[in-house]
């Protein structure tokens, strides 16, 4: 990890400040450089989180040209706080019910925002012809749910623990979980990403499948964990052939060690929001980020660098 410490130095990270167009107040700060190497943790294959991921990593390293940026690949948000708990990287993303029930074993104070991205979707597919309607209706059958360490697995076993079902959970990546569906190996897969899901519009082209409603359980989880989820109605649009259904959604955080510089981190959020359209190219969620949301991270708080972004455009 890169601490303040650390950063003093040639004044690099304030040549990054300035083409992004931030502002003279922050120009006018001590020199900075930026570290050796920027860690990123993401996502599996076909998930929102390693395509926002890695274009996130490929504009930091244009603002940060002494600075070898990488992603490290995962199985999402709760291994991705588990590596900032450990310090083995720098940035990550997660979601925002994974990141509050991850805070103790984390330690707080450990742990701090540096902006909300774009909300993720609970998706539950089936094919389409499957007798299953309901949450309820997965008791006894086989479901992939998620990879190990995913924000996906995480809330899959929330949703399923309140609705007191049983079901035959199977451990599988975004991708892994779409060839057993359309296989017929599973019965159905949980995903918990944004949308439209990489590997769910692949299986959407090559297999007849639906979704199955969530939505009357966003009150009953509410009311165990807090208000993190949101009733939200996936549109027919998403995805191709596939129709609407009323689910709910949690959001997903930009997370950094909050021993990271503040004036690295300053200018993370800065390239987050100014280079939004770029890293959108890896995957359209990124449209949705946005500074009047970005500065609503919950009960997460805001690295004190990003406070002073979020200050310095008055978000």
């Amino acid at each position: 990890m890169v601490t303040r410490r650390q950063l003093v130095g040639s004044g690099l990270l304030v040549a990054g400040l300035a083409a992004l167009g931030v502002g003279t107040a922050v120009l006018r700060r001590h020199p900075v450089t930026g570290p050796p190497e920027l860690r990123i943790a993401t996502g599996p294959p076909g998930a929102v989180f390693r395509e926002v991921g890695s274009a996130l990593a490929e504009v930091l390293g244009e603002v940060l040209p002494g600075t070898r940026v990488r992603t490290i690949p995962t199985g999402a948000s709760v291994d991705n706080l588990a590596l900032l708990a450990s310090g083995d990287t720098d940035l990550a993303l997660a979601s925002l019910d994974a990141t509050v029930a991850g805070l103790p074993a984390a330690e707080p104070g450990r742990i701090a925002a540096v902006a909300r991205l774009y909300d993720s979707w609970v998706q539950l597919l089936v094919a389409r012809d499957s007798p299953v309607t309901s949450l309820r209706d997965l008791a006894g059958r086989r479901v992939a749910a998620g990879a190990d360490g995913s924000g996906t697995r995480f809330t899959t076993g929330r949703l399923l623990d309140l609705a007191g079902v049983r079901a035959e959970l199977v451990t599988a990546n975004q991708d892994e979980a779409v060839a057993a569906l359309a296989a017929g190996t599973v019965d159905a897969l949980f995903t918990l990403t944004g949308v439209p899901t990489p590997a769910v519009t692949r299986l959407a082209r090559m297999s007849a499948v639906r979704l199955v409603p969530l939505g009357e359980f966003v009150a009953a989880l509410n009311n165990r964990f807090g208000e993190l989820y949101t009733p939200a109605t996936l549109p027919s649009s998403a995805y191709p052939g596939v129709g609407a259904a009323e689910t709910m959604t949690t959001p997903n955080l930009l997370l950094a060690q909050a021993g990271l510089a503040d004036d690295l981190v300053e200018l993370i959020a800065a390239t987050l929001f100014a280079r939004r359209d770029r890293i959108a190219r890896g995957h359209p969620e990124a449209n949705r980020i946005n500074t009047r949301t970005g500065i609503a991270t919950g009960p997460i708080p805001l690295h004190p660098g990003a406070v002073r972004y979020f200050r310095s455009v008055k978000a």
